[in-house]
């Protein structure tokens, strides 16, 4: 019976509290309300700070010194603030009956006294506090999530992600709350013609939404604060997509995230649009490719579904157009998790990207090269510089060509013992540079070997990219064999004006992860297998390969690319285990 009328006498309590609470946040919901915002932005590591609100209906924006005074910042307030009521008057008022406006009384408290005002900027405007400027008050939000950028893509294909570019500043966006909007009815206008289709990061427009325009609601969130929301339409209408992709049937084995001890790796050459958009490509490359087809807006829908499609760990892509990895591939993989580093190539406008699953991997370092610079300026590659310059045509041809080695050293996070160093490349494309992809791998194998043997002890090798070489040739007897002898027919691949032979070895013996498929490039003149996943067999092992696109879905539209598929090459795809 006691327990009883204690527990009554508890849940009486409870609920009385709980009314209590409710009511005091419901008056501190209406409270703050009810007043404006004034937001601050104050960085420790910059001189100056920004206070923005809005005063007489007009948008301020202060630039002020964090060591000023705050009074000196309330008197400027409150000058603008006359300066409006007597430009609001000017029209009321005959010329004679004109007067300075009175200055308002501009105050700033905090926990319901007033900041002295030879207090310094940077101590005075504290979140929380309220900004008094006559009877207006405001309250300040002192850097609060904000929205730096929010952009959403040219081009909306029906059943492709939409994924929107989105910078954030004192916040998080995983913490960020979305709501996506289509037309009620196309061209549609006023308040209600937009209906509520989504509340993710990402959508995805249906055949039903074909010919409609989208709209996305960002409201930026830290976990504790909200910003204020930005909204984005989209200048274009929703458009139909290209039916079945070479990818789709690829995505049913991908279609789950792994999980440790697997990890499931990309290698993928997706054609640059520095290339792709010439009038060679289009007249002599890739004459069968519908034009709207090469567009780098329609491109990248097919590129960002298939390799969201992938639920990849590691992606290492080659020919990346600098301003696809920071506008379009970066935005849209760091919503599936993927954080990303970029090598671009002297001189040229692409090149090399590794992302990887930031839940599974922290990145120990980065040791990327131009091949080039490290042969000429490297002490390690002395020997192999000497030996080439005996024939000055070949060590100018090698000087000369672009290629880099991208080196990202990533830790997983769940073993700290796994180490794993991604190497990342696209050696010389040329059909008769066999000699000069030798030795662009002689270099890089070298630099790898010195990473793992010296930076980063007891890393695991993975070695993916497009090496423009065949599985006869000297670069892959090279890297899987461990030696290339001087009589290989590579080092006379351009006559001889360039040989140059000499015995090769690799500190290395890989095994390519999807063995050699019959080709992962074709295009109207050529297919042939170019491209390579590399593993060190002691430390990794294949747990599955993803099948390739069959033969007829490949050349459904004749060759590759096609309005199917975004670019000359194939993605390979395989899950590896650690041993």
């Amino acid at each position: 019976i006691w327990r009883q009328v204690i527990i009554g006498y508890l849940f009486d309590y409870y609920r009385e509290l709980t009314a209590n609470v409710e009511i005091i946040s419901r008056l501190s919901e209406r409270f703050y309300m009810n007043m404006e915002r004034a937001v601050v932005r104050c960085v420790p590591s910059e001189s100056k700070l920004t206070i923005s609100f809005v005063l007489d209906g007009s948008q301020k924006h202060m630039l002020r010194d964090q060591a000023e005074q705050l009074g000196c910042v309330l008197a400027r307030i409150a000058n603008n603030a006359a300066k409006g009521h007597g430009k609001a008057g000017k029209i009321k008022r005959n010329k004679a009956d004109q007067c300075p406006a009175p200055k308002p009384v501009v105050r700033l408290s905090y926990n319901g006294e007033f900041v002295a005002e030879d207090a310094v900027n940077a101590d005075a405007w504290q979140d929380g506090a309220v900004l008094h400027v006559g009877d207006c008050k405001y309250s300040v939000e002192r850097n609060p999530p904000t929205l730096t950028t929010a952009e959403l893509p040219a081009s909306l294909l029906a059943g492709f992600p939409v994924c929107p570019k989105l910078r954030i500043e004192f916040g998080d966006l995983d913490r960020c709350l979305f709501t996506w909007y289509k037309e009620r009815v196309p061209d549609a206008e006023g308040d209600d013609c937009w209906v509520e289709a989504g509340d993710k990061r990402v959508f995805t427009p249906s055949n039903s939404d074909i010919g409609l325009r989208m709209k996305m609601r960002c409201t930026p969130g830290d976990g504790a604060r909200l910003g204020s929301p930005v909204e984005v339409t989209t200048a274009a209408a929703v458009e139909a997509g290209p039916g079945a992709c070479t990818f789709d049937n690829r995505h049913m084995y991908t279609n789950k995230i792994t999980v440790e001890p697997v990890v499931r790796v990309v290698s993928y050459n997706i054609l640059a649009d520095v290339y792709a958009q010439t009038e060679f490509s289009r007249t002599v490359l890739y004459p069968y490719c519908a034009p709207y087809a090469l567009g780098i807006d329609y491109r990248q829908n097919l590129i960002k579904k298939e390799l969201a499609g992938y639920n990849a760990d590691i992606l290492c892509l080659q020919e990346v157009d600098k301003g696809v990895f920071s506008d379009s591939l970066s935005p849209a993989l760091d919503a599936f998790d993927l954080d990303g580093v970029f090598k671009i190539k002297e001189r040229q406008h692409e090149g090399l990207a590794t992302f990887f699953r930031r839940s599974r991997f922290a990145v120990l370092g980065r040791h990327d090269i131009a091949l080039c610079d490290a042969l000429s300026s490297d002490p390690l590659h002395a020997d192999l510089l000497e030996r080439i310059s005996a024939t000055p045509a070949l060590r100018d041809k090698v000087l000369e060509r672009s290629t880099v080695l991208q080196v990202t050293v990533l830790q997983s996070s769940k073993d700290l013992s796994r180490k794993l160093c991604v190497a990342n490349t696209h050696l010389y494309w040329h059909p008769k540079g066999g000699h000069v992809r030798l030795i662009q791998m002689l270099v890089a194998l070298r630099h790898l070997q010195r990473v793992i043997s010296e930076v980063h002890p007891g890393a695991a090798l993975l070695f993916a990219g497009d090496f423009n070489s065949a599985p006869s040739s000297g670069v892959l007897q090279l890297v899987t064999q461990g030696d290339v002898a001087e009589s290989h027919e590579d080092w006379a691949s351009d006559g001889l004006e360039e040989l140059c032979p000499m015995d090769a070895s690799s500190p290395f013996r890989l095994v390519s992860a999807c063995g050699e498929p019959a080709y992962t490039n074709y295009v109207g003149g050529f297919h042939g297998c170019l491209d390579y996943v590399l593993v060190e067999p002691r430390t990794l092992e294949v747990d599955q390969v993803i099948p390739m696109p069959c033969h007829q879905e490949v050349t459904t539209h004749q060759a590759l690319p096609s309005v199917s598929h975004p670019s000359d090459h194939i993605a390979l795809v395989c899950d590896l285990i650690w041993k």
